[in-house]
């Protein structure tokens, strides 16, 4: 795992609709990227696809191969489709509807009034109950009833349950007796997956607890059979290199680590877009952006700050609370596959997506409902052939489909019904923006905003205009960008507990714990063959008021005075106020992270100016106009493009509205710009 093995990396990213392949050369910096359709109903066929036609590209065997990078939203598919293993729940006696109760938030844009919260994970019928009790500061008040586990384990066998997930009261503080409990689990349902909360998220709050317990538990069975698949296919290709997994923290773990704890790769595909962009934008010297992620179903909206990629633990996934660390992003349903329909008269857009499989009507599978896609083909913001020709574009199915269901409903030409589908869209994300700027105290004039995904570069001059933002950075690759950034990504493992009782900074108390998390990182590391020299901890704390229900994460500092000092700023960065109330100390965090060998990223040619390969006709709001076409692989360094124009590659389009200008960065981005 260190800058001395063979240089030879691949990264597959699967997406809803496409997989994205980086194929990359540490020696020489040269990348190979590929692009192909993912297969819904198994992703692996699309993941060794997409290796095959890396490889023949730059003309490698696949035994060559020393890393392989994987993100992969297959636990995410099965918490929000509900289609995990068939799982029990075991808790404490008296705590059988803990997620049946759940909390009273309200999500943010339903009815309060018609709201009726989802059907849980796992049914009250299969949640059992053992007999034990810890108090809150870890101290055993009933010892553990061995009977109750005894019928615990002999009820799950009656139910037939795929997985079991292990969730007794405090364990965080002490967990005793849930390790016992799995032991005994295991020894008596041979076969059935077990986990426990002491092992997935040692924390407060028994709910949110039980909830991560729960869908580890879920998608377990599922994730190791599709890691196992994987690691098959690649030993049949003789592929003898580690594979490593993306997780939602923005970085990559072993097999072994992903099999334990599946519930880590859940939104993991996005995180790696934001890694990638961190990526990109430093190589421009650019630390403050706001990334975009567009891709055929969803679109991933983060904003990162002097180059730190922020982590939260009140994620969610669909409905369901995740407080596992993840990449601190918001997520809507808006993509190139986004459905538009007329409902009463009124046009939306998202978040139902056509997604792969028939797709928009202008990729001629026989898709019937209009989508963001089908308006970019009707207004000319599309080439006539994508992934570098492979792919013909049908624009009659395109307008068919935008006059049946958006034109003619609303009594509105084509070119018009087009342009108001996607500023829909384009407002949809605004939104999204302001959640992780304006929300958070930042002002999204102050950043440079990054699109990527297949449909980002498409949005991105748009966008900008209507948050106020006037510069806007294109990666080389937006649309396998994801790939790339699980190239530039790290191994890396959080490590927290809270502590047996909230109460002030006791610096004796926190040195303790923390040494014990250090020790547990320190083994993961090993585990995971990093080098001594490529291993990096950081020690977090998260603190809360009195009274307060949430925390706040600072960077750990060796004094009380000084801990309180660091909440006190950041609790005021964040909500505009301090309080005269006692600080609480609630949970500490060890993040280990394991460097791995930075991607070198060649430098561009100096060009000879940009020269267009035709003119087409283009649909703006001031009416059809020509604009030349670029192909973005004979662009260099220097290289400038006035708008209007389109920018053209094999795995996406830009559209540079009138107004902005264009230059090709030494990197190969390009750097939008408007007054």
């Amino acid at each position: 795992m260190n800058s001395t093995d063979s240089p030879l990396a691949v990264a597959v990213d699967i997406g809803g609709t496409f997989t994205d392949i980086a194929l990359h050369d540490a020696s020489s910096g040269r990348i190979w990227r590929a692009k192909t359709p993912s297969v819904p109903s198994d992703p692996s066929q699309a993941f060794l696809t997409g290796i095959r036609l890396a490889l023949a590209d730059a003309g490698q065997a696949a035994p060559s191969l020393e890393r392989v990078l994987h993100g992969t939203t297959v636990a995410t598919n099965m918490i929000l489709e509900g289609k995990g293993a068939k799982a029990a729940l075991v808790t404490t006696a008296g705590f059988r509807h803990v997620l049946t109760i759940g909390r009273q938030d309200i999500p943010r844009r339903a009815n309060y009034l018609a709201w009726v919260k989802p059907p849980r994970p796992v049914p009250a019928s299969r949640v059992l109950e053992v007999k034990e009790r810890i108090g809150a500061g870890g101290v055993v008040l009933e010892p553990l009833d061995e009977a109750s586990v005894d019928a615990a384990a002999a009820q799950c066998r009656k139910l037939g349950v795929e997985a079991v997930a292990v969730c007794l009261l405090h364990s965080f503080a002490n967990p005793a007796h849930e390790r016992k409990v799995a032991d005994m689990l295991r020894a008596r349902l041979l076969g059935v997956a077990v986990t426990t909360s002491s092992d997935v998220l040692p924390v407060v709050r028994e709910y949110e607890r039980s909830l991560a317990t729960v869908f580890n538990a879920v998608v377990m069975p599922g994730v190791s059979t599709y890691v196992s698949r994987l690691e098959k296919r690649l030993l049949d290709e003789h592929v003898s290199a580690p594979l490593l997994l993306m997780q939602s923290n923005g970085g990559v773990a072993g097999a072994a680590t992903i099999r334990r704890a599946p519930a880590l790769t859940a939104l993991s595909g996005p995180a790696a877009g934001v890694v990638g962009a961190r990526d990109v934008a430093a190589a421009c010297g650019i630390g403050d952006i706001i990334t975009v992620d567009i891709g055929g179903t969803s679109a991933d909206i983060c904003l990162i700050k002097n180059g730190r990629i922020a982590l939260t633990q009140q994620g969610h996934v669909g409905e369901w609370p995740l407080p596992l660390p993840m990449v601190d992003m918001v997520t809507i349903g808006a993509g190139g596959g986004s459905i538009a329909r007329v409902d009463g008269g009124t046009l939306t857009v998202g978040p139902q997506s056509a997604g792969a499989d028939p797709g928009p009507a202008a990729y001629g599978r026989g898709g019937r409902q209009a989508t963001v896609t089908d308006a970019h083909v009707i207004l000319g913001h599309l080439p006539a052939k994508l992934l570098g020709g492979r792919m013909a574009l049908d624009l009659e199915a395109a307008a068919r489909v935008i006059d049946s269901e958006v034109a003619t409903p609303l009594g509105l030409d084509r070119a018009a019904a087009a342009r108001g589908i996607l500023s829909i869209l384009d407002h949809n994300m605004v939104g999204a923006v302001r959640i992780v700027s304006v929300e958070r105290g930042h002002d999204p004039r102050d950043f440079t905003l990054v699109p990527f995904g297949g449909a980002g570069p498409l949005h991105g001059c748009s966008l900008a205009a209507l948050l106020g933002i006037t510069r806007v950075l294109v990666p080389p690759a937006p649309g396998v960008l994801c790939a790339d950034g699980l190239l530039a990504a790290d191994l890396k493992a959080e490590f927290s507990r809270t502590l047996p009782k909230a109460g002030t900074v006791d610096i004796e108390t926190a040195r303790k714990i923390f040494a014990e998390l250090t020790a547990q990182a320190d083994d993961w590391l090993t585990a995971e063959k990093v080098a001594p020299e490529d291993r990096q901890q950081s020690k977090v704390a998260m603190l809360r008021y009195h009274g307060q229900g949430g925390e706040v994460p600072i960077q750990w500092v060796d004094d009380a005075a000084g801990v309180e000092a660091a909440f006190a700023a950041a609790h005021k960065g964040l909500y505009g106020f301090t309080l005269d109330l006692a600080v609480e100390l609630v949970t500490l965090r060890v993040e280990a992270t394991g460097r791995m060998p930075a991607p070198p990223r060649p430098m561009l040619a100096k060009g000879t100016g940009a020269e267009p390969r035709g003119r087409f006709p283009v649909d703006f709001d001031s009416g059809v106009t020509g604009v030349p076409l670029y192909d973005r692989t004979t662009l260099g360094a220097g290289d400038t493009i006035a708008g209007p124009a389109i920018v053209s590659q094999l795995d996406a389009t830009t559209v540079v509205l009138p107004g902005w200008t264009g230059e090709v960065h030494p990197s190969g981005a390009i750097l939008l710009t408007t007054k």
